[in-house]
């Protein structure tokens, strides 16, 4: 019998889950930006699937990271079209500090084990 502890285990101080994916949604998220949103669709992606498989205040981080990129998809595509009237570069990088402020919120919101504020809101 081997009697010495399983290192393959992540142990958690107090319990509480591992918020690593829910950050790298996040980062995916803001990495959209650059990537021209390919990021977000596999941040997107990994949010629909993981969504229901934890606490309650993780189910609201995966929700407020679906509302954050389909939000974005919409202002990015609002700013597509006011491009034609020379002032969607502006909405466009209205659009990009928005959804900067809503991930560093809630990665913030995150790392104190809380769930994001606002999850229904329209902006920040």
């Amino acid at each position: 019998m081997n009697d010495s502890p399983d290192n393959h285990s992540v142990i958690e101080p107090k319990g509480t889950p591992d918020i690593t994916l829910p950050i790298v949604v996040y980062a995916l998220l803001l990495a959209g930006v650059v990537s021209g949103g390919l990021t977000a669709i596999v941040g997107v992606v990994i949010a629909y699937v993981y969504r229901g498989q934890g606490p309650h205040w993780f189910d609201e981080h995966y929700r407020y990271q679906i509302r954050t990129f389909w939000l974005s998809v919409l202002y990015f595509a609002i700013s597509g079209v006011l491009t034609l009237v020379m002032i969607g570069f502006v909405t466009w990088l209205l659009a990009v500090v928005w959804l900067v402020v809503r991930c560093v919120k809630g990665i913030k919101r995150l790392q104190e084990h809380r769930e994001p504020d606002n999850v229904d809101a329209w902006l920040i």
